[in-house]
């Protein structure tokens, strides 16, 4: 996406930001020794920044500090879209929603600090039915803040990759969109009924 005009700069990184908000697993990437480490973890959003936390032991833990450089990548609904479903004719393609952002990290040192944002990321994950709720009077969540390194990430570039059917007639976009919705709750069904 490129962000001419200020006003749809803010529409399209509000769709970036839903993007984060509703699939917050990201993919974050640094570099050490010209070699790319990555770690899976999810992330919350809070105004230009990034809150994560990281198991002490995972080596990725010492590079999400002292203003290290990160990438991140979060990804949306994706699926082959067929020519089949379209009325007029394609080819066939792939349509996907991914964002890609790139930052700076620092440590979070305060252990209440890392203890709040663990009730708060909870708080979030559980929405909307709020099913648990993580006590901060819970034993277990401080036996384990020692092995929790808590880190935020200032947000420098943002870049959303959407592909979905856009260059198409209202009616073929209309129909990719029922596709991807369709595609998505059929395919995750059976992949898992194959390997969970």
């Amino acid at each position: 996406m490129t962000y001419p005009p200020k006003q749809h700069q803010d529409d399209n990184i509000n769709h970036l930001v839903e993007v984060i908000k509703t699939y917050p697993l990201a993919t974050v990437i640094s570099v050490k020794d010209n070699l790319p480490l990555i770690t899976h973890l999810p992330l919350i959003y809070e105004t230009e920044k990034l809150i994560g936390h990281i198991d002490i032991n995972n080596p990725h833990a010492e590079l999400l500090k002292n203003n290290n450089n990160v990438t991140l990548i979060f990804g949306g609904p994706e699926c082959y879209i067929s020519p089949s479903i379209y009325a007029t004719t394609q080819l066939p393609t792939w349509n996907y929603i991914k964002v890609h952002l790139k930052g700076r990290v620092k440590a979070i040192e305060s252990k209440a600090a890392l203890k709040q944002s663990l009730i708060t990321m909870t708080e979030f994950l559980e929405a909307p039915d709020h099913k648990y709720v993580l006590e901060a009077e819970n034993p277990r969540l401080d036996a384990n803040l020692k092995y929790i390194e808590m880190f935020e990430i200032s947000i420098t570039n943002w870049e959303g990759k959407f592909k979905l059917s856009q260059d198409k007639k209202p009616s073929d976009t209309i129909a990719a969109r029922e596709e991807l919705l369709r595609a998505n709750k059929e395919s995750i069904k059976s992949f898992l009924d194959k390997v969970f």
